[in-house]
């Protein structure tokens, strides 16, 4: 029987790409106001975003047992 690191594939030698590298490579800005992650018309009403959030708390209440 072989050792299981006889079956391991050999993947190939990625370089390290740091994260600010990668998001200015992407264009990515950081965020200068709260505004700017605002998105008008998301929910189409507010009962649809009512039901979000009570989804949202029940999952992070879950989360804390």
């Amino acid at each position: 029987m072989s050792s299981s690191a006889e079956q391991m594939p050999e993947w190939p030698t990625a370089e390290h790409v740091p994260a600010e590298e990668i998001a200015r490579r992407q264009g990515v800005r950081p965020i200068a106001s709260v505004d700017d992650l605002a998105r008008p018309g998301l929910f189409e009403s507010d009962d649809e975003l009512d039901d979000f959030l009570a989804d949202l708390y029940a999952s992070r209440r879950a989360n804390a047992a």
